[in-house]
């Protein structure tokens, strides 16, 4: 387990903020203030990792902090440290602003004890005011219930707020210098493969880097890549992935020989992405010290259609294997790697990735199936959760194979793992219920492979979604709901109809009965663009949290409003949380703009 991108890991910053006056007031304070910390820091080292694996770190403040020079310390001492995230932790009443993070751009939340003997709900609402006022918006926690002064457990709703602040504030440092590689730019003339380097530096402080596809010829004609690797991955593609049926006309499918062929191109081809990615040093040895050192990207995309795939292999087996906890070095992070390059599906995957660990699942929001169409096609009625209808979540065969929902729990419940969870048996069964198709040569004249799978199990998920709004900016769109399976001959009516080289997810929306959530009809129809991101698990309060430290307001979600956790400053802009969501994003900006 290992970063495999250039940058620290950032750490989790806790300070013990302190009521400075002594002789007596803040010496009975200290042990119970640093034990705060302490106690957070725990927390927050036993839950949380990063998804390469590693575990989070947090640096805790030398000495608690009573006024502005301990305040300066501790600033010097995180920024020595490489942190990140600001968590304030305190029983009692501080000297507000001489004690505050002023650290610009760094998220930040105060945690305030709740207990009668100090004033630490006191010093929490100061300090809040104080943060709002300067224009620095902190997440405020604050437990629901009393508590004993020499109580040092962590009640389940404080541990909600300061795991779900945490990991969302995670995941804001983790992309901040990191890259977008844009390989190609528009495919089709989709708006979200239009990628907007503003909005990437902007929202999410990362670069955007762009490569032309002549690159990807380039080094496979020059044969710059790891030649070791390549037949070592050409070997376990062929021992591993099963060829599909070939669905053309029998006069345009190709001969063994081509197909063999294009095998071959489309591993070289994710050889090359991934080093475009991360760099390779084996390139280095090869004597390609330009081509080793990669871009640095977090998340990328790949144009394809049309200009690479009238005339070359599709990326759909490339973007697939990628996007997999696993390939022929075994079982490891999967990439975030867009189809078609839809840098705005690829963000709402890669906030996936680093708030769950997990490979995404890329899709287009294809179809939505009435109860009503879908017994008229196929004389059978939707049961279960699918009942009411069932968004069809299919695209062009770049899908995860994690998505297959062969990976099981100990209940034998399909899920989505983080790769270290994965074991060699959940490998197999993806791969079993998994065929690589020919692809549809009238949309992929050059060939190819398509993954075709469909998703089994009833799994909970999220699909989210960012678009750019002319004169507003970027909103986030969130949609909770479950996998559904139905059964395989409606299956196979349904699909045959689409494309069966492809990988499908049926997907049900949680419901609330109002809004775009009035029905499943209403989501699909509310749904802002062609694609969507889905990430295994209900996270959507996880994507509000991130969001509103991105400044990026959500324009859509099914979320229990109880569970939203926003910075404290949002309660000063309407009680409507809708509408506070946009007037306090438009009001303070984008986090790096």
């Amino acid at each position: 387990m290992a970063n495999r991108l250039i940058g620290r890991l950032p750490k989790v910053g806790i300070r013990p903020v302190i009521d400075g006056r002594e002789r007596g007031v803040r010496e009975s304070l200290e042990v119970q203030t640093m034990n705060m910390a302490k106690n957070a820091a725990r927390l927050i080292e036993e839950n949380l990792r990063f998804p390469g694996g590693e575990k989070v770190e947090c640096v805790i403040a030398d000495t608690t902090i009573g006024g502005v020079a301990e305040a300066a310390l501790c600033a010097d001492k995180f920024a020595a440290e490489g942190v990140g995230v600001s968590l304030t932790v305190t029983p009692c009443w501080c000297y507000g602003t001489e004690v505050m993070d002023a650290t610009p751009m760094i998220p930040k939340a105060v945690w305030g004890f709740n207990g009668t003997e100090r004033p630490g709900a006191v010093y929490l609402a100061a300090a809040l005011a104080g943060y709002t006022q300067k224009g620095f918006p902190t997440f405020g926690i604050y437990g629901r219930d009393v508590q004993d002064s020499n109580d040092e457990t962590i009640p389940e709703d404080v541990s909600e707020k300061i795991l779900r602040f945490v990991k969302s504030a995670l995941a804001v440092a983790q992309m901040k210098g990191k890259s977008y590689l844009s390989l190609g730019y528009t495919s089709m003339g989709i708006a979200g493969s239009m990628v907007n380097p503003d909005f990437f530096q902007d929202y999410l402080g990362m670069r955007t880097e762009f490569v032309d596809m002549t690159e990807v010829k380039r080094r496979l004609d020059q044969e710059i890549y790891d030649k070791e690797e390549f037949e070592k991955a050409l070997a376990w593609t062929k021992e591993n992935i099963v060829e599909g049926d070939d669905y053309n006309a029998p006069e345009v499918q190709s001969d063994r020989a081509r197909k063999d062929w294009e095998w071959e191109v489309v591993v070289k081809m994710t050889l090359i992405m991934r080093d475009l990615m991360i760099g390779n040093p084996k390139l280095r040895e090869a004597g390609f010290g330009e081509e080793a050192n990669g871009h640095n990207a977090i998340a990328g995309g790949f144009q394809g259609q049309r200009q690479w795939t009238d005339y070359y292999p599709n990326g759909d087996y490339s973007e697939t294997i990628l996007n997999t906890s696993f390939d022929w070095n075994g079982i490891r992070e999967a990439f975030v790697f867009a189809t078609e390059n839809d840098s705005l599906n690829a963000v709402p995957m890669l906030f996936g990735h680093l708030l769950t660990n997990t490979a995404q699942i890329f899709s287009d929001v294809r179809t939505y199936w009435s109860p009503d169409a879908v017994k008229r096609v196929t004389g059978k009625e939707l049961t279960g959760l699918a009942k009411d209808g069932i968004i069809h979540l299919i695209n062009s065969g770049s899908t995860t194979m994690d998505a297959t929902g062969q990976q099981k729990d100990v209940n034998g419940n399909s899920v989505m793992k983080p790769f270290w969870d994965i074991t060699n048996e959940d490998v197999n069964a993806c791969l079993k219920n998994t065929r690589f198709c020919p692809a549809d040569i009238g949309y992929f004249r050059g060939g190819g492979f398509s993954s075709q799978f469909k998703t089994s199990g009833q799994m909970p998920v999220t699909m989210s979604r960012v678009n750019l709004v002319k004169g507003q900016g970027p909103v986030l769109q969130i949609a909770e709901g479950f996998t559904v399976d139905i059964e395989d001959e409606v299956h196979k009516i349904l699909d045959e109809r689409t494309n069966p080289t492809w990988p499908t997810t049926w997907f049900v929306p949680k419901l609330t009965g109002k809004g775009a959530f009035k029905d499943v009809y209403s989501v699909m129809a509310n749904w802002g663009a062609n694609h969507g991101a889905i990430s295994y698990g209900h996270i959507g309060a996880d994507l509000i949290t991130l969001a509103s430290i991105l400044r990026i307001p959500v324009c859509m979600h099914n979320v229990e409003e109880d569970q939203i956790f926003r910075p404290s400053a949002w309660n000063a802009f309407g009680e409507d949380k809708e509408g506070s969501d946009y007037r306090a994003c438009a009001n303070f900006g984008p986090i790096y703009g």
